[in-house]
């Protein structure tokens, strides 16, 4: 036990396991060879989201659609911001097995040290929430996706508002909308602090320089049609699935086709009536628990959340159980997440369990949706305290 505590509290020990994961990842991506996304269909590269990713620099400095379907290059559409596609051009540039390795490496570190970031929580603990979401976190860089630069950013939103850093937390939370946009949710956090003026001005000066940033390389007439573009691509995006969320599970578990409207209205509703609790502001438990309502929130409530995303929510779950004092009842959740979220989908499970159960059932987002509903539940109803550390308890 001794020797467990000290790799927990050894950072260099942790960070030296996050990089062996991103760099693992990249290389078996890269040395993947070809594949197909749908059965029978054209062959692309296993790291097909990277290069979505660095083609969409490309596009963008040839003054064309970012939105359109180049099926000679890429395996899907680009769904990112021209801001996003502009920023790529650092690693763009790069051979693919290096821009892959050092994007998967971002994602990874931005994530560790946002763990470390945040306050008043011992480094113990920060351990323990590290080596929680490593499995979700290979399964997001995997697939070379952005979501542990998310689930990074949020971290260090919050931990700068703590700080009273807000010119950095509206930094940090715009980065996050101009990746993704359901990023915006994370803007509820700003609620909790004093200075909203300041708040609502360092925000707005981020989106518009977000906003402004593809002008470095397109003409205006260009910059209006890409942002009409992806607002084009995003509003008919809605409607095509129902991904591993709340929709999906209302679908496949109760027969219940709902119109995804309602179910988002819903959960917004829901989301926001904690924050009726204006008295609780003050308390740190109940702002950490809120950062993990909008971590899960925004997964499982997006139509479009896949495996890749999960790193987000479980992030967040991680947050929600080690924040506060530990109960049986959030326990059995924690260790059904850990199973159900961020192993179903691995080797761990038989391929028939996971192509026949997990996937159809959308088993891998349950354990989130009912966390979240406890993480409401405990916001709304509940005295929270931090977290006590058992060596501290013993001493």
């Amino acid at each position: 036990m001794r020797a467990v505590n000290r790799f927990l509290v050894n950072q260099k020990y942790l960070l030296i396991l996050f990089l062996g994961v991103a760099i693992f990842a990249s290389l078996q991506s890269y040395f993947g060879g070809l594949k197909s996304f749908v059965e029978g269909g054209r062959l692309y590269t296993t790291y097909n989201n990277y290069i979505i990713f660095k083609q969409s620099f490309f596009h963008l400095i040839e003054s064309k659609d970012l939105y359109a379907s180049f099926v000679e290059e890429q395996g899907d559409l680009f769904k990112y911001s021209p801001a996003f596609a502009l920023i790529f051009s650092v690693l763009a540039i790069l051979p693919d097995v290096l821009g892959l390795s050092l994007w998967n490496i971002l994602n990874v570190t931005v994530l560790f040290y946002s763990v470390y970031f945040l306050p008043r929580i011992d480094l113990r603990t920060k351990g323990l929430i590290l080596v929680f979401v490593i499995v979700e976190m290979l399964t997001s860089v995997q697939n070379e996706q952005s979501n542990a630069l998310i689930a990074g950013l949020f971290l260090f939103t919050f931990g700068f508002l703590e700080r009273g850093k807000y010119w950095m937390a509206s930094f940090c939370i715009v980065s996050t909308i101009f990746i993704k946009l359901f990023g915006i949710v994370g803007l509820a956090l700003f609620l909790l602090y004093p200075n909203k003026l300041k708040l609502t001005y360092t925000t707005a000066v981020w989106v518009i320089v977000f906003t402004a940033l593809p002008l470095l390389v397109v003409n205006v007439d260009q910059f209006v049609f890409l942002y009409k573009s992806w607002a084009n691509l995003l509003s008919n995006d809605h409607s095509i699935s129902d991904g591993l969320s709340v929709i999906g599970w209302l679908k496949t578990w109760f027969g219940l086709n709902v119109y995804k409207t309602y179910v988002s209205v819903v959960g917004a509703i829901l989301f926001c009536i904690p924050l009726l609790r204006i008295k609780q502001y003050s308390n740190f438990t109940f702002r950490m628990l809120l950062l993990a309502s909008i971590m899960v929130w925004v997964v499982i409530f997006n139509h479009r959340a896949e495996s890749p995303t999960f790193i987000i929510a479980i992030t967040g779950v991680a947050i929600w159980y080690y924040a506060q004092q530990q109960k049986p009842e959030n326990y059995v959740l924690l260790v059904l997440a850990f199973i159900f979220t961020a192993l179903s989908p691995t080797d761990l499970f038989p391929r028939f369990i996971r192509n026949e159960w997990m996937k159809p059932y959308v088993v891998k987002a349950v354990p989130c949706i009912l966390i979240w509903a406890k993480i409401t539940y405990d916001l709304l109803f509940v005295k929270l305290s931090p977290r006590i550390e058992k060596e501290v308890l013993e001493k």
